[in-house]
Formats: C-alpha cells, structure tokens, sequence
C-alpha cells in the first residue's frame, strides 16, 4: 500500500467535509453570493504569492535534477502564467489588480501560508511534499466531484470546476501523489507519521481557508 493509499480515508474525510460546506456546495450549484467568492478570489491571489515560494524552496531542496527542474518550472508556471489567469479571472468579479495587490491576509490565509512556507524552509524535502499535497489533491478532488454533478448556470463558478476538474491540474495532483509515495517509501516509521501529520494538518487548512471565505473573516484588532 502506497503512503496515499494510506492516508486516503483520512483525506476523503477532509474533502468530503469541503464539499458539504456551504460556500462549496453553493458554488457548484452556481447559487453562491458574490461576495464571499470575491472575498476568496482576492485571500487566493494572497495565497499564490506565498505558494509560489513553495516551489523555490522546492527547487531548492530538491535531492535531484528531475525534481528539482520540475519545482522550478512549476515556480515559473505559478508567477508568470497562474497570476496572471487569477488577475483575469479577478476582473470577471469586478476586481482589479491593486485591489489584489492591496489584500490583507485574513486570520486564516496568514497561517496556513506561514505553515507551508515554516515547514518548507525548516523541514525535509518530504515534509514540504506532504504539507504541499493536499493543495492540489484537495482543489482536483473537489473540482472533480462537482464536476460530476454538473455545470453550473454561472459561467464563473463553471470556470473554476473546469479548471480544478481539467486533465492538466489532475495530472499535476497525479505527479505530486506520486513524488509524496517516492518520498515516502524509503523514510522512516517516524517520518512518515509526521508526514501524515503535516499532510492533515494543511488539508485541514484547506477547509478552514474554504469556511474563512465564507465568514469573510477579518482581524478584530
């Protein structure tokens, strides 16, 4: 049993809840208000800044030339091409680029971002895979199962299943899979628990990232 298969109750667990929550459920049904989505599209462009130096401390740690040309090439795909895409998508909801740029991360978005890039720069190249993971396992998984209950009216909220749902980002989740059963393998009793640790603690994050956006959660102070 791969360390995927394994962990793959407890993330079913995660993803199931994502979905039944209602700013996801509402989404694939094409009712959500535009307000906590316009909330979300701007904590997301927050988020890929801080995604995007995921990938330079991939390429940093990286144990080989494959790896770690392939977390280079995603580091480039995320600034030069992905930003670019959200900025596009942003203004499908009336939000321009310094409205972006001029985002405050909520409570939630600041934690979960020191959390990837705390466990990047501090851990293994393993427990950044793992922390890594669930970003795209938990948007592929999510985006598939709407997907299945079909396309919503909203062309926007369509747009978002399609890509998350699309061949390009379930190859890409199939390859981050496939690195964290690598990685996995060949580590320790030890190591893999806390991988599974780090893992559920960022799917975690996914939900609350979700429920956040919701809430459209704020500083108090």
């Amino acid at each position: 049993m791969t360390f995927t298969d394994d962990i793959g109750g407890e993330a079913d667990e995660v993803w199931t809840a994502i979905l039944e929550h209602p700013m996801v459920s509402r989404l694939g049904e094409g009712t959500l208000d535009e307000e906590p989505f316009r909330y979300w599209v701007r904590q997301d462009y927050v988020y890929l800044k801080e995604y995007a130096r995921l990938f330079a401390l991939g390429a940093a740690n990286a144990p080989t030339l494959e790896h770690m040309r392939t977390f280079a090439d995603l580091l480039d795909s995320t600034v030069d091409v992905e930003m670019d895409l959200h900025r596009s998508y942003a203004a499908e909801f009336g939000i321009d680029e310094a409205e972006l740029e001029a985002t405050t991360p909520s409570p939630t978005t600041r934690a979960y971002t020191d959390f990837l890039v705390r466990t990047a720069a501090l851990g293994t190249f393993g427990d950044l895979v793992a922390a890594l993971l669930p970003c795209m396992w938990g948007f592929n998984e999510t985006g598939k199962r709407l997907a299945a209950a079909g396309a919503p009216d909203d062309e926007r909220y369509a747009e978002w299943i399609e890509t998350y749902s699309g061949e390009e980002f379930t190859e890409l989740t199939g390859w981050c899979k496939g690195l964290m059963d690598e990685v996995a393998a060949d580590a320790t009793g030890s190591d893999r628990e806390r991988y599974r640790e780090l893992f559920l603690t960022s799917a975690r994050y996914e939900y609350r990232f979700w429920d956040a956006a919701w809430r459209q959660e704020g500083w108090e102070l």
